[in-house]
C-alpha cells in the first residue's frame, strides 16, 4: 500500500447533540474508533481536521468544537485547523501530507455533502489518490432527503474522485 494518511473530518462534540445528533452516530463513532485502531497499528498516520467558525457554534476552544471524546488523539496524530469546507483550503494539511510522503488519503467524518464531498474532490485535484470509507461518513436529514440516502448518493457520485471501501473493507486490507 503506497504512503496512506486517514483524515477524520469535523467529528466534534456539536455533530452529537442531544435530539441533533447526525445519522447513525453510535455506529459512525464505532466504525471511527475501528479506522484509526486499524490505522495507527499499520503506523499510518492520522490526522483531525477541526472546523470553526466565528459565529455562535464552532468557536475555537468552546465545547462544541473539541473534538468528540470518543475518538483518542494521540502525540503523533496531526490536528488541522479549518474554516472552510475544503480541508486543503488555507490550512496546513496539504504540507503536512507532503512531508511525510503521503500520497493515498482514507476520508471519514462528517458532513457527507459537505466537508467529505469538498476534500474528496480537492484532494483529487491535488494528486492525491482517495478513498471515501462510505460506512464511516455521515450527515443528518434534509427537507428533500433523507441522511442515509444523501449518504447512499454521495458514496456513489464520489466515485468520480475517490474509491468507496468500507471499515471492513479497508481492515481487512491490511491483514
Amino acid at each position: 500500500m503506497q504512503a496512506t494518511a486517514l483524515l477524520i473530518i469535523d467529528v466534534q462534540n456539536r455533530m452529537f447533540q442531544r435530539g441533533a445528533s447526525v445519522y447513525h452516530d453510535a455506529k459512525l463513532l464505532y466504525n471511527l474508533k475501528k479506522l484509526i485502531a486499524s490505522a495507527k497499528s499499520e503506523g499510518i498516520p492520522v490526522f483531525y481536521i477541526q472546523h470553526e467558525t466565528n459565529g455562535q457554534h464552532l468557536q475555537r476552544y468552546s465545547y462544541d468544537w473539541k473534538l468528540h471524546p470518543f475518538l483518542t488523539v494521540e502525540k503523533d496524530d496531526v490536528i488541522i485547523q479549518k474554516t472552510a469546507p475544503d480541508s486543503f483550503y488555507h490550512t496546513t494539511l496539504e504540507e503536512q501530507l507532503h512531508l511525510k510522503g503521503i500520497k493515498h488519503l482514507l476520508i471519514a467524518g462528517i458532513q457527507t455533502e459537505v466537508c467529505i464531498d469538498t476534500t474528496c474532490r480537492s484532494a483529487q485535484s491535488r494528486g492525491f489518490s482517495t478513498s471515501l470509507i462510505g460506512d464511516a461518513h455521515s450527515t443528518w436529514h434534509t427537507p428533500t432527503l433523507k441522511a442515509s440516502q444523501i449518504i447512499q448518493h454521495h458514496n456513489q457520485t464520489l466515485q468520480w474522485f475517490a474509491n468507496t471501501i468500507s471499515t471492513d473493507q479497508f481492515v481487512e486490507r491490511l491483514r
